[in-house]
Order: structure tokens, then C-alpha cells, then sequence
């Protein structure tokens, strides 16, 4: 699988929250509001994810390995600095 596409909308407003991205697969599958956020050691991805009944929250879509997720976290975060850089 292949990512086709990836589109950034920074967050304006102060906090953790940095941006939220929009990621293309093979130009036939799409995953909206992938989140990236400020934490301790740096910035870090998020997965789109619901409330459920008990107040946790579940991802609705999400890598099943690790070696995938660090890519996908690579590709996301390496459009978000140049999505900031851009806007410099």
C-alpha cells in the first residue's frame, strides 16, 4: 500500500493539538482526522478515534504493526514540517 496523499491543516489556537491531516492510500482510501500532537519528547501522531460508553477512547482505524506505524508517522510528520516550514 502506498500513500498517495497527504493535506495538513495546522490548528491556529494554542495547546497540544498541532494539526489534523488527511492521508490517501493507493488514490482509493482515505483517513481523515489523523491528529498530531506536542508531547513530552516531541510531536507524535494520533489515530481518528471515538468515545466509547465507559468515557475511553478507541481508535477507528489504525496501523496493525509497528514497522508500518513508524512509517506512516514518518510520512505525516515529514508534511507537517514542511507544511510548517512553508508557512514560515
Amino acid at each position: 500500500m502506498e500513500i498517495t496523499d497527504i493535506r495538513v491543516r495546522k490548528v491556529e489556537a494554542e495547546g497540544k493539538l498541532k494539526a489534523y491531516v488527511t492521508i490517501t492510500f493507493d488514490n482509493c482510501f482515505v483517513i481523515h482526522n489523523v491528529k498530531i500532537i506536542e508531547g513530552k519528547s516531541g510531536v507524535f501522531i494520533a489515530m481518528p478515534s471515538r468515545k466509547t460508553k465507559s468515557g475511553d477512547y478507541k481508535d477507528v482505524a489504525h496501523p496493525i504493526n509497528s514497522d508500518f506505524r513508524q512509517d506512516l508517522q514518518n510520512s505525516i510528520l515529514e508534511a507537517y514540517e514542511k507544511a510548517a516550514a512553508e508557512n514560515v
